[in-house]
């Protein structure tokens, strides 16, 4: 079953560019998001935020007809949702001034596409709970919220890192989540020559999550690709 519980939350993109709409937008769908709502203009936006409240904005800093920072003002009076910048301007000011204000992230153009949708998740995660946090794999339970693995009655602990790679398999369980795709995930942008790295933990996570780690179950590698978290059947 996919990890996806924050993936039907309503999602602003207010942006003056067509062609960034439309690339963000669809990206954020074929990842999974349900409910997906573009604006151009601060006036488009506050009809959206009036008529189907999102439960998080990505806002452009310059927009035609006003800015992202008056506009996330606006919505922090009435609604706490996250929000994040999205703007081609880097200078160390804005950024500044965007996180000050209470945004969770701030995203400088040109990025990739996976960048966002990362961060999105990310941030959705951290703001809304899921109810029921544990995991059933074949050898026990995943219990992301304590960060341990209940195996045969013994809790084991998992560093931070090794919880990140298992939250975004699980996050996308079945499915192969690629090696490139996991290194930005736990190591961000800079991630280029942390594969041993990542291959170091996954050795360490089937050491705790797998019965017999040298004929694993649960994590599987798809040779040249990447990985798999195959699930209990039932979940």
């Amino acid at each position: 079953m996919e990890y996806n519980y924050y993936k039907n939350k309503k999602i602003l993109i207010v942006d003056d560019e067509p062609d960034l709409l439309e690339l963000v937008s669809s990206t954020l769908k074929e990842d999974g998001y349900l409910n997906v709502d573009i604006a151009s203009t601060v006036k488009e936006a506050r009809k959206k935020l009036k008529d189907n409240p999102p439960d998080a904005a990505v806002l452009d800093v310059m927009l035609p007809d006003g800015n992202g920072f008056d506009l996330c003002n606006e919505i922090m009076k009435v609604r706490d949702i996250p929000i994040l910048f999205l703007t081609a301007r880097g200078e160390a000011e804005d950024r500044f001034q965007g996180l000050g204000m209470g945004a969770d992230d701030y995203i400088t153009k040109p990025f990739f596409p996976k960048e966002l949708t990362l961060r999105l998740s990310a941030v959705l995660r951290r703001c809304y709970k899921e109810d029921d946090p544990m995991v059933l794999i074949e050898s026990g339970e995943i219990d992301f919220t304590k960060a341990i693995v209940i195996k045969e009655g013994e809790e084991i602990p998992l560093t931070a890192k090794e919880c990140a790679i298992l939250d975004i398999l699980y996050r996308n369980a079945g499915r192969i989540v690629t090696i490139d795709t996991l290194c930005q995930a736990v190591w961000g942008d800079n991630y280029f020559g942390y594969e041993s790295a990542l291959m170091a933990h996954i050795r360490r996570i089937r050491e705790k999550i797998e019965m017999n780690p040298s004929s694993p179950v649960t994590l599987l590698t798809v040779k040249g690709l990447g990985y798999r978290l195959i699930m209990k059947e039932g979940r």
